[in-house]
């Protein structure tokens, strides 16, 4: 099989269920448990609950695991910057620890360095498709009381040790968004196996709703018709996932095997092509994990060769665009210049944004190039392999 549809027919399929019901009120959210039933099952989670989006999803973990004023909480530089903005929107400080030099990933190391009595939890990240040292950071975890949110937005059916990523932390967070494993143009969704955070991760999703919980996801129409009936328990934030966006993401789920199959049939094609480059290292697999390969990442290693040079070569001979690594969080000019709109005025005294922080991840950024995974037809991909292979050459 060399080709498959991104959309499917299933995706056609309930998304006409979807409109046929012609969004009443009494039908809304069918399909959205259907998501989430379907979810927990394949991800071997007790609760799973949709959001608008997989930055949604981290800010509600973080409120659900108490997180907040005065609080830290750990995370990457190396990643999109949203993991930080969910801390920023806990109203918490973000910490930030330094990576590996050949996964990419977030180092236990630095996390337990950067652990002080104020820390309330860590998110380590998947990043490109692959699981960090899960049991080094769940032992640090362990040892401090700390909670793990996952964020696996690039890792879809990865595994780590025999486990699928997700099943790894106290709550995981995957993202929807259009260049994901699997989309419905934008969403997200946390698993857990804890009853109490996910009748928390509800209600925060959900405006504070009374009698929403972990596995019900509205309140009822008897409810809302009782002038005495009191709806909202606590704060909370429309987070919620349309039943539209719902029915594309079952359709999306129910042939994710191969979604994530072509992705990893693309990330073999680009290693193979840099099997002789003396300049290119990969990202490091371990022998016990499996990538999900949400990006194929490479790092330069000789400093003669500039990163655009490299990729202007690649376009030239017919490449598609090779996208550069996040610009380190700390260093984006809303960190700079600390226009986080007043949340700066919140951070702990310690807070320390200045370059030098993370110096593995701060010489890696410029180096690593990202070439794209998501071919539904090989053919392309080999293509786009043999096109870096003559460009390898060039360079030689």
């Amino acid at each position: 099989m060399q080709m498959i549809e991104r959309v499917g027919k299933k995706e056609h399929q309930y998304v006409e269920e979807v409109l046929r019901d012609g969004f009443r009120t009494s039908a809304n959210g069918k399909m959205t448990r259907r998501l989430e039933e379907a979810f927990a099952e394949k991800f071997d989670s007790q609760y799973a609950i949709a959001f608008c989006n997989g930055t949604a999803t981290l800010h509600a973990a973080l409120e659900a695991v108490g997180a907040g004023l005065g609080d830290e909480v750990i995370v990457p530089p190396l990643t999109m910057s949203s993991t930080t903005f969910a801390v920023l929107h806990a109203n918490a400080t973000p910490v930030f620890a330094d990576v590996e030099p050949d996964t990419f990933l977030i180092s236990a190391k630095s996390i337990e360095a950067c652990i002080t009595p104020k820390t309330k939890a860590i998110i380590p990240v998947s990043l490109f498709g692959l699981a960090p040292d899960y049991d080094a950071i769940n032992a640090i975890a362990k040892k401090h009381g700390l909670a793990v949110i996952e964020d696996d937005a690039q890792c879809f059916l990865g595994k780590y040790k025999g486990k699928i990523v997700g099943t790894l932390g106290d709550i995981s967070s995957f993202s929807f968004q259009g260049s994901k494993h699997m989309s419905c143009g934008e969403g997200g969704m946390l698993i857990t196996q804890s009853e109490e955070l996910a009748n928390k991760i509800r209600k925060y999703s959900c405006l504070g709703y009374a009698n929403v919980g972990s596995k019900v996801g509205k309140i009822s129409k008897k409810d809302i018709q009782d002038p005495d009936y009191c709806r909202h328990e606590s704060l909370g934030w429309n987070y919620r996932l349309s039943d539209v966006c719902s029915a594309v993401a079952l359709g999306q789920l129910e042939h994710l095997e191969e979604l994530v199959e072509f992705r990893q049939k693309s990330a073999m094609l680009f290693m193979e092509a840099i099997k002789d480059a003396p300049f290119l290292t990969p990202q490091k697999n371990s022998a016990d994990c499996e990538n999900a390969y949400w990006a194929f990442v490479a790092k330069i290693d000789d400093d003669d060769i500039d990163w655009r040079v490299f990729r202007d070569k690649y376009m030239e001979l017919g490449g598609d665009a090779i996208y550069a690594a996040w610009k380190l969080t700390y260093q984006e000019p809303m960190f700079r210049n600390l226009t986080l709109l007043k949340r700066e005025t919140l951070f702990n005294s310690n807070a320390n944004y200045a370059d030098g922080i993370c110096p593995v991840a701060e010489k890696l950024q410029p180096r690593l190039l990202q070439f794209k995974t998501n071919y539904f037809d090989l053919n392309e991909a080999q293509q786009q392999a043999e096109i870096l292979s003559k460009t390898i050459q060039y360079f030689k």
